[in-house]
């Protein structure tokens, strides 16, 4: 019998590249009584899985003899609330808040006193113009000739 494809499946299953049906497909033929001379070495390894797996189960009592020896007590589930799953993201805020609040007050501080120097150092050098009585009593006409006619006489 030329058992081919059952070795192809071997070397694709120790290459890792075998699918779960394949596998089964393995499995089933390791679990014939007839089996190769060839292949007879590798039956063990998939019967192994099946034989095995009704027989040896863990008691309910495993963990707590495991967990007597390392002397830990068993972690009880406990209620989270909302605000305590949220309560990292507040303090979060909370930081950025506080460092935003003290990179303003800091800015704030430095500008000041620069507008201030700015604003001391325009004044000494610059002269104040405010309003000028010259300026707003300047008109276009000779505030010597008024409407007057040229013909009406000049009282003395």
């Amino acid at each position: 019998m030329d058992y081919k494809y059952i070795e192809q499946l071997l070397e694709r299953y120790w290459h890792c590249e075998t699918s779960l049906q394949e596998e089964k497909i393995l499995r089933t033929f390791f679990s014939q009584k007839n089996v190769p001379v060839g292949l007879v070495s590798y039956k063990d390894l998939f019967i192994y899985e099946h034989s095995e797996k009704d027989t040896v189960k863990l008691n309910d009592d495993f963990d707590k003899k495991i967990l007597s020896i390392i002397n830990e007590k068993p972690v009880k589930a406990c209620i989270i609330t909302i605000h305590q799953r949220f309560m990292p993201l507040f303090k979060a805020a909370a930081i950025v808040a506080i460092i935003l609040t003290l990179g303003n007050a800091i800015q704030n501080a430095f500008t000041e006193n620069t507008t201030q120097n700015v604003s001391n150092t325009a004044r000494i050098n610059k002269t104040q113009e405010g309003p000028s009585v010259a300026k707003a009593d300047s008109t276009k006409t000779d505030s010597l000739q008024h409407n007057t006619p040229a013909e009406a006489p000049i009282i003395k």
